[in-house]
C-alpha cells in the first residue's frame, strides 16, 4: 500500500510513526511547552532524530472541553513553525487543522497533508483545498465537537457505526476530487468515546483495516488509558505502549505519538513478533 503526498510517495509497507508538535497553550499533554516557534522547531528536529517518519503540526487544541480558536488566531501561532520546520526536516509534514485557509497556509509554507479531525465537515471549502493541492488527508471520526465530544457519548454498535461513518466521508472525498490513494483514515479514539467505546475500536482495528485505506491510530497518553492505569498524563507511556503494540499487530499504518523513541522500539518488536505469528498461520494451512 501506498500515501501519495504532495509529490511524495510513502510506502508503507511497514508502520509509520507520526510525532506529534502542538504550537498551542492548552493541550491536554504538552500545551504550552512548544507555544514559542524556536522551542516548537527543536522540538521537532528532536522527534526527527529519534525516528519520526512524519510530523503533525497542530495550533489549536481539540482535547475534551477545548474551545474553538479563530483562523488569525491559529494561523499566528502555526505558519511560522510549518515554515521553519519545513525548511529543518526532510520527512513530511502534517497540519492539524479543520479550516481551509489555515490549511492553504500551511500548504504554502510546506506542509503536504492535512488532518482534519472533522473529516471535512468543519469547512465547506477544505476538500477543495485538498483536492487541487494535492496533498495527503487524514479523515477522522469524531462524535460532536471538542467541546461536547465527552458528554456522554452514545453508539448502538460503535465499530459498525465508525466504519460506516469513515466510508462515507471517503467516498464523499473522492466524489468532490480528492484522489483514492491520498486518503487516510482514523477511527478518533477519545473523540466522543467512552473506555469501553476505545476499547472496542482498539480491538476490532482490523475492521477499518479491511477498507483498504491506510488507518491512522492515536491512542497516545489518551484519557482511557489514564482510567485503566489510574495514572496522570505524563506517566502514560507505558499504557501508550500497550495500546501502540496492539495496533500494529491488527495492521494499522500510521500511529500519532508524542514519545518517538520510545515507541519506535515498540513498533519494531510488535511487527516482528505479528509477522512471526502470521508465517505462522501461513505454515499451519500450507
Amino acid at each position: 500500500m501506498e500515501l501519495h503526498l504532495k509529490g511524495q510517495r510513502l510506502g508503507l509497507d511497514r508502520p509509520f510513526l507520526m510525532g506529534v508538535v502542538n504550537v498551542t497553550p492548552d493541550s491536554f499533554f504538552d500545551g504550552g511547552r512548544y507555544d514559542d516557534p524556536q522551542r516548537a522547531v527543536e522540538h521537532a528536529l528532536r522527534l526527527v532524530e529519534e525516528g519520526a517518519d512524519l510530523l503533525d503540526i497542530g495550533a489549536e487544541s481539540t482535547r475534551p472541553g477545548a474551545v474553538p480558536v479563530d483562523e488569525r488566531e491559529e494561523c499566528h501561532r502555526l505558519i511560522p513553525v510549518v515554515a521553519a520546520v519545513a525548511k529543518a526536516v526532510s520527512v513530511p509534514i502534517s497540519v492539524d487543522t479543520s479550516k481551509a485557509e489555515v490549511a492553504r497556509a500551511a500548504i504554502d509554507a510546506g506542509a503536504v497533508m492535512v488532518n482534519d479531525v472533522t473529516a471535512l465537515r468543519g469547512d465547506g471549502a477544505m476538500v477543495e483545498v485538498v483536492a487541487e493541492a494535492e496533498v495527503g488527508l487524514v479523515l477522522m471520526h469524531m462524535q460532536g465537537t471538542p467541546e461536547t465530544m465527552q458528554k456522554a457519548p452514545r453508539y448502538d454498535d460503535v465499530v459498525g457505526e465508525v466504519v460506516q461513518f469513515l466510508t462515507e466521508r471517503a467516498r464523499w472525498a473522492i466524489a468532490h476530487g480528492v484522489a483514492r490513494d491520498r486518503i487516510v483514515l482514523d477511527p478518533g479514539i477519545g473523540f466522543g468515546k467512552t473506555l469501553q467505546h476505545n476499547l472496542d475500536l482498539l480491538a476490532n482495528l482490523h475492521a477499518f483495516v479491511h477498507l483498504e485505506f491506510p488507518v491512522l491510530v492515536g491512542p497516545s497518553r489518551k484519557g482511557f488509558i489514564g482510567q485503566l492505569t489510574d495514572q496522570a498524563v505524563e506517566a502514560r507511556a507505558w499504557g501508550t505502549a500497550a495500546a501502540v503494540a496492539l495496533a500494529v499487530e491488527q495492521g494499522a499504518n500510521i500511529l500519532r505519538v508524542h514519545d518517538i523513541g520510545p515507541m519506535k522500539d515498540v513498533v519494531r518488536v510488535a511487527v516482528a513478533i505479528a509477522q512471526r505469528m502470521s508465517a505462522g498461520v501461513r505454515e499451519q494451512h500450507a
